[in-house]
């Protein structure tokens, strides 16, 4: 029972500076530490509730704190026309932060059913984070485990993915909770082994990189510009004097929606572009219309400016590439999504597809947001021999946004045991070897190329092969010890 002061409006507040305080973990700030005690002490808080009204709406303020902060950098699409959208950003943050932390109230809730409902927590927690991803298009930004990319423990996700990650997280903070110092040593040892398990696995040989040499191009365009008819030349100049110099290289990859044109309507552009790379392939994003429907695509062009592969992206961004309802949100409201550039929003693709780039291997192409769904990278139709991530990053700021973006890709390197190229407008442009190191990378907001070869595979890891089944396992393991009546109150 919580007496005293922390009551009311006091342990909301506690609740919420708890939330912000596990959100630094994330990028940029990477304070892994602060993010353990802070969980550990929303268990230890919500143990003390004294029924499930106190338990939701502790969760909630912890999960609106996490959001937050985490997703800070929500509120630059609305900042690149400030007069147009300024408006919205206060109620952007405040309306996901909070409609996000539903999830973390329902599990506050769903652990008061079990007689360890710390460790019911952690059940409830994780099963539900993984529901985010899915849910309504999902959005699995911000998982708890991402606080580990960047250091040995993010090897784990090569066995089951973020998820696991989030079991180890939360499963680390509350085991003190639950079973006083026997708990604390338990989750010692369990982030031992974690990272005893990464540094071997880090240590381990990788296969050669492929051969030929790629040529990322980032032409750092700025977003409240990109569209502008009058600097469309300047921005198509600045590919194409960056895709030529120093001589054309094997394969040059341009960002998403780099050209500023679409072939359909200007077919010569094509032909400027193979023309800069000496006929050589050129795989760059540029818009595509169908009849009256317009995709986001990766389109690879060769030799006089012949399309030789294309890539329609399929996951969409809700209100970022399309309006739920769309036409009819159009013709009311006059609603469209913030970053289809052609007519009101885009459509989607069918799915993931593997391209054959011939003498450089099948790539598993994505298009910027796909990238942070583990589920659909693993759905992949037959494993491919790299990923190639292009993407536009303006949307996110220079803050916090183009980071955390990134770090969730190099995730995605681990858990395939397949090197991943990004190449990004503004943003981070990088190469990611199959243990989601960093090989070589551009400076951050510049105008520059960078050329480089292709890191090679791995065989396909256990997460690759089973994806999510085995951390299901373990959930229901976990669930049962948590369901066990022999209950050690934490006090």
């Amino acid at each position: 029972m919580v007496e005293g002061w922390l009551t009311g409006w006091r342990r909301m507040v506690l609740a919420f500076g708890l939330g912000a305080g596990a959100a630094l973990g994330q990028e940029p700030w990477r304070l892994w530490g602060a993010t353990l005690v802070a969980l550990a002490a929303l268990v230890w808080l919500l143990g003390r509730m004294p029924d499930r009204r106190g338990a939701f709406w502790t969760g909630l303020s912890a999960g609106t704190g996490y959001f937050a902060l985490a997703l800070s950098w929500i509120v630059e699409p609305f900042l690149i026309d400030v007069a147009a959208t300024g408006w919205m950003a206060p109620f952007a943050v405040v309306l996901l932060s909070a409609g996000l932390a539903l999830f973390w109230a329902v599990a506050a809730v769903l652990a008061r059913l079990f007689p360890r409902p710390a460790l019911g927590f952690v059940v409830a927690f994780v099963a539900l984070e993984g529901l985010r991803g899915v849910i309504f298009t999902g959005f699995p930004w911000a998982m708890l485990g991402h606080v580990w990319i960047g250091t040995p423990l993010d090897q784990l996700a090569a066995l089951g993915g973020p998820s696991l990650l989030s079991l180890m997280t939360l499963l680390g903070a509350a085991l003190p909770v639950a079973f006083r110092w026997k708990g604390a040593a338990g989750s010692a040892l369990l982030l031992a082994a974690a990272l005893g398990f990464g540094l071997w696995r880090l240590g381990q040989p990788l296969p050669d990189p492929r051969p030929g040499t790629l040529r990322l191009v980032q032409p750092n365009a700025e977003q409240s510009m990109k569209w502008d008819a009058d600097r469309a030349q300047e921005f198509l100049d600045r590919l194409l004097r960056l895709t030529a110099q120093d001589g054309p290289a094997d394969l040059t990859i341009w960002p998403e929606t780099a050209v500023p044109y679409m072939l359909e309507y200007a077919p010569e552009v094509a032909g400027m572009v193979t023309a800069a790379s000496g006929g050589r392939p050129v795989a760059a994003g540029i818009q595509r219309a169908e009849g009256d429907r317009f995709y986001n695509s990766l389109r690879v062009l060769t030799g006089e400016g012949q399309e030789t592969a294309r890539y329609d992206k399929a996951h969409l961004v809700p209100f970022g590439e399309y309006i739920p309802f769309g036409d009819l949100a159009y013709a009311w409201f006059g609603l469209k999504a913030f970053a289809a550039q052609a007519g009101n929003s885009y459509s989607a693709g069918p799915g993931p597809q593997v391209l054959d780039l011939g003498s450089f291997g099948k790539v598993l192409p994505l298009i910027c947001y796909e990238a942070i769904f583990p589920r659909d990278v693993n759905a992949m139709p037959e494993r491919a021999d790299w990923m190639l991530q292009i993407t536009n990053d303006a949307w996110f700021g220079i803050r916090t946004g183009p980071f955390q973006h990134f770090a969730q890709a190099r995730l995605r390197a681990i858990e395939q045991g397949l090197p991943l190229i990004r190449v990004a407008n503004t943003g981070v442009t990088a190469v990611v070897d199959a243990r989601g190191r960093v090989v070589e990378a551009l400076p951050f907001g510049t105008m520059a190329a960078l050329d480089t070869r292709v890191p090679g595979a791995l065989p396909p890891t256990p997460y690759a092969r089973w994806g999510d089944g085995p951390l299901a396992l373990l959930l229901a393991g976990l669930a049962a010890v948590a369901f066990n009546r022999r209950r050690h109150a934490a006090h």
